[in-house]
């Protein structure tokens, strides 16, 4: 089974808001990249919930993919700060899909002290000038960032 990395804002989304709510909407991904792999999660993989554009960004824990995924209905939100004018109904080409809480950490993973390890080297969030919000994870990866919890 795949693993992930998904990047949140806190003040949007943290993974103490999906503790309480449960499950929410993962949404206003605007990334083509990180869209195909939204396209690409299956309900059941886990993933890292990351805390992004923050005072301490780093990994606050574990969620779960709820279901499949579906046109992202921020899009069409002339509201939404994700709305996009080209979206319409008929032609909606951003994914969002639901996610429920299944572990928060003790604390935040500081993004430091996963770039110091030499396992997740390769991943992409530790690489310098990598912004990509969704991003998939080996079981390698996976099992050194758990060593760090």
């Amino acid at each position: 089974m795949p693993f992930w990395l998904m990047k949140s804002e806190p003040d949007e989304l943290s993974i103490h808001d999906l503790q309480r709510l449960g499950k929410a909407r993962w949404d206003g991904v605007r990334n083509y990249q990180a869209r195909n792999f939204i396209r690409a999660m299956r309900p059941g993989e886990l993933f890292f919930f990351y805390h992004s554009s923050c005072p301490e960004p780093g990994i606050a824990g574990i969620a779960r993919i709820a279901g499949e995924t579906y046109p992202d209905p921020t899009a069409l939100d002339p509201q939404s700060h994700y709305h996009d004018p080209k979206a319409n109904a008929e032609k909606n080409p951003w994914s969002a899909l639901d996610v429920e809480f299944v572990e928060a950490f003790p604390r935040v993973i500081p993004l430091g002290r996963l770039r110091e390890q030499a396992v997740l080297s390769g991943m992409p969030l530790v690489q310098k000038g990598s912004r990509l919000s969704v991003m998939p994870v080996t079981e390698e990866e996976w099992a050194g960032v758990l060593a760090l919890r």
